[in-house]
């Protein structure tokens, strides 16, 4: 007679245990440094664009709110996942309640799928702004601009919480998620059946989400070049500002899609060792949202002006 193995569902309260990074003895306190300071970095470098884009009414226009909203977003991916990371290094907690888990796999997955939406809200922005200048404040109204971003992070949410809708009711057999933060496929990896309905999702939700914005962008950039092209035979100050007030934007979106290869990529090598791995991982979280306002810092020079009179002016009245 074959022999069955009884699988038995957790019971709620449900409490996991990250695999998190094989830290070597003597290294805890380095590792929680490093994330101390990437996360300071953060928080500084996202703030400051946040708040002078609040404070400035000049910058009230569709860029600069859209650089806001992506701020936001950078600043709820790494809230996400690097305070608990901090934890880990620092004091060796791994646990992670139930609910706590699935807040954040829920905030990390709207973080990866906001970000998208909104870069392409941007792009939008950016086609209007360089092939209908005449036409821009026209066709991007304040109540276009609200739409844009209100259906940005509608598309993102609906998205993923249909995602999550998958983890209601399926019973888990397992409670050790073999990973640094907790992902929608980390924990559904854990339930006692095959949960093939949630990966069909999953994939088709992020090929399909992946080519529409790609796509979106290929033909805002596409239209942009050709304009630039076209207008710069007569005026090439005006193509050389075109070009540059999109280079920014292109460039998020181009290290956000080269962190996203990195980690697909990586996941290939089995030789590659599993905290390389993990930390390739999170490069998307903990890269982008440093990298991204130091971007439009530099390259905007209305941003970059602005932080500059703010600070001086912040100092003279400390004086």
């Amino acid at each position: 007679m074959e022999n069955l193995t009884m699988v038995t569902p957790l019971k709620q309260p449900i409490v996991f245990e990250l695999e998190g990074f094989f830290v070597p003895p003597g290294y805890s306190s380095l590792l929680f440094f490093l994330a101390l300071l990437n996360y300071i970095v953060v928080l500084l470098g996202n703030g400051v664009v946040l708040c002078v884009i609040v404070i400035d009414k000049s910058l009230h226009r569709p860029m600069f709110i859209l650089v806001c909203n992506l701020v936001v977003c950078d600043l709820l991916g790494a809230t996400a996942v690097l305070p608990r990371l901090m934890m880990h290094f620092l004091t060796g907690q791994k646990r992670i309640a139930y609910i706590l888990a699935i807040a954040q796999a829920f905030c990390v997955h709207t973080y990866g799928a906001a970000v998208q939406t909104i870069l392409g809200a941007m792009a939008y922005d950016r086609y209007i702004a360089v092939c209908e200048p005449l036409r821009y404040h026209a066709i991007m109204t304040s109540a276009r601009l609200h739409f844009c971003c209100a259906l940005a992070w509608f598309i993102a949410l609906l998205l993923i919480a249909v995602l999550f809708a998958f983890h209601i009711n399926t019973p888990l057999c397992g409670n050790i998620i073999r990973h640094v933060y907790c992902s929608n496929r980390t924990i559904l990896s854990l339930a006692c059946s095959p949960t093939l309905p949630n990966n069909i999702y999953g994939l088709s939700m992020t090929w399909s989400l992946s080519t529409g914005i790609f796509l979106i962008i290929a033909f805002s950039y596409i239209r942009i070049l050709h304009a630039s092209v076209k207008r710069g035979r007569s005026d090439s100050s005006a193509q050389s500002k075109a070009l540059r007030t999109c280079a920014p934007h292109l460039v998020v979106y181009l290290l956000f899609e080269i962190a996203s290869v990195i980690i697909i990529v990586s996941q290939r090598f089995p030789s590659v060792s599993h905290n390389i791995k993990k930390f390739f991982s999170i490069l998307l979280i903990i890269i982008p949202p440093v990298i991204n306002p130091i971007i439009y810092g530099l390259v905007s020079k209305e941003l970059r002006g602005s932080i500059i009179k703010q600070f001086i002016t912040h100092v003279s009245h400390k004086k």
